[in-house]
């Protein structure tokens, strides 16, 4: 069990300005600022905060052919994405160290020429706890965003508890659930952009199969969070919230700690007690007592998976600032 069993949570429903990274950052700043007035040990944001959520973008993609307005939309985008260790990150951990608390923040991260849609996990010393690439982006989400791989699949062992994230529609995914469980999860984060009423049964079955909190951040967004010269799908109603949210908290057995709010940009604030963790796993617990492992066994690749390998007894790679001699 953590040394702290109380644990004072902040979820944040609301939107990046699209393409518009410092504005965004200004924002997290508020967001986190105001949350650990409150009382926060633990900020969480919604998926893809950091660098937007393309909702409704087509990214002048059909099959056989690419448009180059969709070519350029693309590199606005991949523009307003954040590096590992960019400055954009850096502020985001110089905020979280100022208002020392833990932080688990969705971002749009640029590696080379490839997006991926990731989450990093903040302890409040501004120090990277955990950093995850989601494992398979959604439908049309492959356009722009790569995969992921298991060498990312960890759970960040805070001081006040084990932080778990899984982003979106990973949590579709029963054996990456299974991941998490077996490293004894209890703040199970969900950055999400799903706004429908059947996300939240989800989010539900998580905390009781899992027997930890859900902590379920979902974007806020209106066509004001966009510039207006942003391409919206026709068939999105301008006239509603483009992403309605749905954030909500759930404990480990299933209960709303807070039940999803839709209709604004908010911040959830909830009590979590770590030791109904334990009380829930009397009667199970998936990766303990209640599995079977005589039967059922998952085997996890963990080593990151490059496309390009290189030898370092009998290869030496240039430098990008070294010259060739």
């Amino acid at each position: 069990m953590s040394k702290s069993e109380v644990v004072r949570v902040a979820v944040v429903q609301d939107a990046p300005v699209a393409f518009d990274l410092n504005a965004t950052l200004e924002k997290t700043d508020q967001r986190l600022h105001d949350a650990a007035e409150r009382g926060a040990s633990l900020v969480v944001f919604p998926e893809a905060f950091l660098g937007g959520y393309p909702k409704g973008m087509t990214f002048g993609v059909r099959i056989g052919s690419r448009s180059g307005d969709g070519r350029d939309w693309f590199a606005r985008y991949a523009e307003s994405a954040v590096t590992r260790d960019g400055a954009a990150i850096q502020r985001v951990q110089a905020t979280v160290r100022k208002c020392g608390v833990h932080c688990v923040v969705g971002l749009v991260e640029r590696s080379g020429g490839t997006l991926y849609c990731s989450a990093a996990t903040i302890g409040p010393s501004g120090e990277i706890l955990s950093w995850r690439r989601k494992l398979m982006p959604t439908a049309f989400e492959r356009v722009v965003w790569g995969a992921g791989d298991g060498s990312t699949l960890s759970v960040a062992n805070s001081e006040i508890g084990r932080i778990g994230t899984a982003i979106c529609w990973e949590n579709y995914m029963p054996l990456l659930r299974m991941a998490l469980y077996s490293q004894d999860v209890q703040l199970y984060c969900t950055p999400t952009v799903d706004d429908r009423a059947v996300w939240t049964s989800t989010i539900q079955h998580i905390a009781l199969e899992g027997r930890c909190f859900v902590l379920n951040a979902c974007q806020y967004a209106e066509r004001s969070d966009y510039p207006s010269d942003y391409p919206i799908d026709e068939s999105l109603d301008n006239s509603v919230a483009l992403i309605r949210g749905g954030s909500c908290i759930v404990g480990p057995l299933g209960d709303f700690l807070v039940e999803p709010i839709r209709d604004r940009k908010t911040t959830l604030i909830a009590d979590c007690d770590l030791r109904q963790i334990l009380r829930g796993k009397m009667d199970l617990d998936v990766t303990g007592h209640y599995s079977r492992p005589d039967i059922f066994q998952l085997h996890i690749r963990t080593e990151p998976l490059n496309s390009v390998v290189y030898d370092a007894e009998t290869t030496r790679v240039l430098q990008p600032d070294e010259e060739v001699q």
